[in-house]
């Protein structure tokens, strides 16, 4: 049941709201005809005549330079098989999106119908023009093999398979780091490979490449130990085949330092792990189960170096560790091949990175304290922003070394800084924050479980492992639900209004009166109120029953907020709960703040809305740098509205100057870095991309926030409170599925910072 759940969903994924996963999007402005005659004739003759006598500025004046094909004849589809090119399609298109939210590279995906590689090589050869790089992928070896080399022999743009190569990059970081921490050398270690298919040929002679030996690497395939006197070895094989007196894998097994997996599941026997040499190395890269389970390897040897392709593990080789910014290199440099000695910088670029101090945001991505280089942390995160900032201009100098680069970088600190910039594209942060909800997951009360969209969000983060849900509302209405959505997980429901609730609305409701009877409520309300569901799931939270609480699907903001607000209460220190909304735009994910509950906020109180979007977004990972909004741009309009502004950033610079804010400032030059630069140099946030917004109310920040998802489609996280005791976020009224899951995630990350009692933010706040 559940896998037919799985099977509607991602089906429902690639068909809704538009089919496939990638689109074409212009560029270049189109809305009148000068823009059209420009884009197209007769506009559109200049650059073609400039192409014809200089090919080079195809680079200059088309999407040349950061458009790779994603090609495919579908006859190795990771985990399926030879499903042919049309069925591939799908994989083609999300190896497409990797592209895009990792490096920011434009990519076409090209399914090619044959099995014949002379006509294949010869389709891709004529359609090349079109690209600045080619990415051969799921093509079956030996044919793999033979279509790379020709291709990368006749083209003179960068052709790399990453089924070979990039499997071999990750996993050889990883070795050379492994090998480092167990205390051997590289040169030395014996290295028994199961698997014979492209990327084991790659792997073995990337190892080989970086310091490993021919005679102590022994390749198994599917009949045993490769040995040189088998008949009908390809020439891959032959490579590396053995004189060895071994057959088996339980054979080469035998003493071995290092096994390499790129084969099928549960291959590995504790017996063989036992045989192995002291601290032996395991990268069982199967998927999506590998040669040997985690658990049971560490559990059989506690001195095992253990990786897989897995991400609920520690140390995945993962692909998108290496295809994106290898390839952003190259085409960065306008790089004509990606080389061999391309392809170790990258190894190297990212073996260091690992070695270095791990940023608080991959800490908080993992749900860790202090993720340290070591036995369980030998190749670096995927979701690691630093990977664009150091694995590409590694390859891009490797390119310029060995005379491949066209284009050759002279500033490398301005390079690095236009690499930062391409993170702001996609849902990054999302990405981000559910990691770090399933590193912990807690107990969220769903108060509208009732309801089918708010089931539906339960059921997704259930089985997503971000929270456990506790279902409240009305039983038989849940049950059917559940029924409907085939959503069999056995999960705590409760109705407050039921007779089997009596107890805990009693008990409830007198915690409640003891803490507001010198607020005029009587015993006999408190009971009343216990009976509705949003002061039932408040004190859920209040009396430790429950992590967090999620509420406001079918109700005004304004209506759940004050029952929420009098029974959980506000941090110490602060006078006003606030909320800021998160917009996830193409220029990276920006706060706006306040924009739920402060109608018109003085002074004081915009100095803790900043400061609480300071806190939210340094929980969240991210460096605030803030802009306090106005017409006014630092007094150049005077009035009551504008000086509130001012007085805050007043406040603020003396008080709390570890915030990076400033104004008052009008929107358009707090976002352009370049405006600002020019006229006010003079501030705080000079140079700085402004990742937060103030306002000075509720009615701008609401309205503007609102404009820009509707116009723009952004995504929207929020309105994400700020300022209670307890973690409690209050939906939108009718918020989407989508939207009701990514408040969850806020609320257990919330939980998480909740149960470190890391609360104490505003105790010395001074206003």
């Amino acid at each position: 049941m559940k896998n037919s759940k799985k099977r509607s969903e991602a089906l429902a994924y690639h068909a809704e709201p538009t089919p496939g996963k990638i689109q074409v999007v212009p560029t270049k402005k189109y809305a009148t005809q000068k823009d059209l005659s420009l884009a197209y004739s007769p506009g559109v003759a200049e650059p073609c005549l400039a192409i014809e006598e200089n090919p080079e500025d195809a680079y200059k004046y088309t999407s040349k330079g950061n458009l790779v094909a994603v090609i495919s004849n579908g006859t190795a589809v990771l985990g399926l098989g030879d499903i042919g090119a049309l069925a591939g399609k799908p994989v083609m298109e999300g190896k497409g999106l990797l592209f895009k939210i990792f490096a920011d590279i434009d990519v076409f995906d090209i399914e090619v119908d044959t099995k014949d590689v002379d006509k294949f090589i010869e389709t891709v050869k004529n359609i090349a023009p079109t690209f600045g790089g080619i990415n051969l992928e799921d093509i079956k070896a030996p044919e793999a093999f033979e279509i790379e080399r020709r291709l990368k022999e006749e083209l003179d743009i960068p052709v790399m398979h990453d089924d070979q190569h990039g499997t071999a990059i990750i996993s050889a970081a990883a070795l050379k780091n492994a090998v480092e921490i167990a205390g051997k050398n590289i040169s030395e270690v014996k290295i028994v490979v199961n698997g014979a298919g492209a990327a084991a040929v790659s792997c073995s002679r990337l190892y080989l490449a970086i310091g490993a030996k021919k005679e102590n690497l022994v390749m198994c395939d599917s009949k045993g130990v490769i040995r040189t006197n088998r008949d009908n070895l390809t020439p891959q094989k032959t490579e590396f085949a053995t004189d060895k007196e071994l057959e088996t894998l339980e054979d080469a097994m035998v003493n071995a330092d290092v096994f390499i997996g790129l084969s099928i599941a549960d291959v590995v026997t504790p017996e063989m792990l036992l045989s192995m040499a002291n601290d032996p190395i395991v990268f069982a890269m199967a998927n999506p189960n590998p040669e040997m389970e985690y658990n049971l390897a560490v559990s059989t040897r506690k001195d095992v170096i253990m990786a897989t392709g897995r991400s609920d593990h520690p140390n995945q080789v993962n692909n998108v560790l290496g295809f994106p910014f290898i390839f952003r290199g190259a085409l960065d440099v306008r790089a004509t091949k990606i080389n061999e000695e391309m392809k170790i910088a990258a190894v190297h670029a990212l073996a260091n990175l690992a070695k270095e101090s791990v940023p608080e945001q991959v800490n908080i991505t993992y749900g860790e304290t202090n993720i340290q280089y070591g036995r369980e942390y030998i190749i670096p995160k995927p979701f690691d922003s630093r990977l664009i900032t150091e694995i590409p201009p590694a390859v891009a100098k490797a390119a310029m070394e060995t005379g491949v680069a066209k284009k050759p970088i002279a500033d490398w600190d301005a390079y690095k800084e236009e690499l930062a910039e391409r993170l702001g594209t996609g849902s990054k942060l999302m990405r981000l924050l559910m990691s770090r909800a399933k590193a912990n997951p807690k107990s969220v009360v769903f108060a509208e479980a009732d309801h089918l969209n708010v089931l539906k969000a339960a059921q997704i983060v259930y089985d997503d492992g971000i929270a456990i849900p506790i279902l409240l509302g009305d039983k038989e209405v849940i049950e059917e639900l559940k029924q409907e959505l085939n959503f069999d997980a056995d999960l705590q429901i409760i109705d407050p209004k039921s007779d089997e609730e009596k107890e805990r609305r009693t008990r409830f409701a007198k915690a409640y009166w003891e803490k507001a009877q010198r607020d005029g409520i009587t015993l006999l309300e408190a009971q009343k109120w216990m009976r509705e569901r949003n002061y039932f799931a408040a004190m859920m939270v209040n009396e430790g029953e429950a992590d967090a609480l999620v509420s406001g699907y079918s109700r005004s903001f304004p209506t759940v907020a004050k029952p929420i607000i009098e029974l959980i209460g506000m941090e110490d220190g602060v006078q006003r709960v606030s909320a800021t909304s998160i917009l996830i735009t193409d220029r990276g994910p920006l706060f706006f703040s306040d924009t739920a509950f402060n109608i018109n906020p003085n002074a004081e109180e915009l100095v803790q809305i900043s400061r609480m979007t300071h806190r939210v977004m340094k929980l969240f990972g991210i460096d605030p740098v803030l802009a306090m909004l106005s017409y006014s741009n630092f007094g150049s309009a005077k009035s009551k509205s504008a000086n509130k502004g001012s007085e805050a950033i007043e406040m603020l610079h003396g008080n709390f100057p570890e915030i990076n804010i400033d104004g008052e400032i009008q929107a358009d030059f707090a976002l352009s870095r370049t405006l600002r630069g020019e006229t006010f140099p003079f501030t705080k946030i000079h140079n700085k991309k402004v990742n937060g917004l103030i306002f000075p109310n509720l009615n701008a920040s609401n309205i503007s926030h609102k404009i820009i998802k509707s116009l723009n489609k952004s995504e929207v996280i929020g309105p994400i409170a700020m300022g209670l005791k307890k973690p409690v976020q209050i939906l939108q009224l009718g918020s989407s599925v989508d939207e009701i899951v990514n408040m969850v995630c806020v609320a257990v990350i919330d939980a998480q910072e909740n149960a470190k009692n890391n609360k104490e933010y505003f105790t010395t706040f001074g206003g």
